[in-house]
């Protein structure tokens, strides 16, 4: 008799946390460390996986500067290569105003001048959800999958 096989959570291979200031230029710098991380993880710039992770960072962290800024308080980038994908957590010390749940996001009217980030957020990603921080705070974090038997350092198959 065998003992049943319990589903394990994915093994990290590889994190990257930065706090960033809370404002335009932080969020921009988000943007350009996580290219340059997943570059350095196996992942090319321009290839299908990090362009869809690069736009999810850059929605999220744009949203952080701006939704979730506390004066004097920073937001902090968290990426993690796990087994089967990428994870992305970009948290803000701002409890008060959560986004949306995945599935609650509704497209913004034609002449809104904001609101679709997390329409690029849910199309992009193959998991997100909004997590509650401690201390205050709350945590947007979002998954992208990669391709089936891609591996850290296998550059070809992060085309895919």
């Amino acid at each position: 008799m065998t003992a049943p096989t319990t589903p394990q959570p994915p093994v990290t291979v590889r994190m990257f946390t930065q706090r960033l200031s809370s404002t335009p230029r932080g969020a921009r710098l988000a943007r350009r460390l996580t290219v340059t991380q997943l570059h350095a993880w196996g992942v090319p710039h321009g290839s299908h996986v990090s362009d869809r992770v690069e736009v999810i960072v850059a929605e999220l962290a744009a949203n952080a500067a701006t939704h979730g800024r506390v004066p004097g308080r920073d937001f902090e980038l968290r990426l993690s290569l796990v087994a089967g994908g990428i994870r992305i957590e970009v948290a803000d010390t701002r409890a008060e105003l959560r986004p949306p749940a995945p599935g609650d996001v509704r497209p913004p009217r034609p002449l809104d001048e904001n609101g679709r980030g997390l329409l690029l957020v849910d199309a992009l990603a193959d998991r997100w959800r909004v997590l509650d921080r401690e201390p205050p705070g709350k945590t947007v974090l979002a998954e992208v999958d990669v391709p089936h038997g891609w591996t850290a350092g296998e550059r070809g198959c992060a085309n895919h």
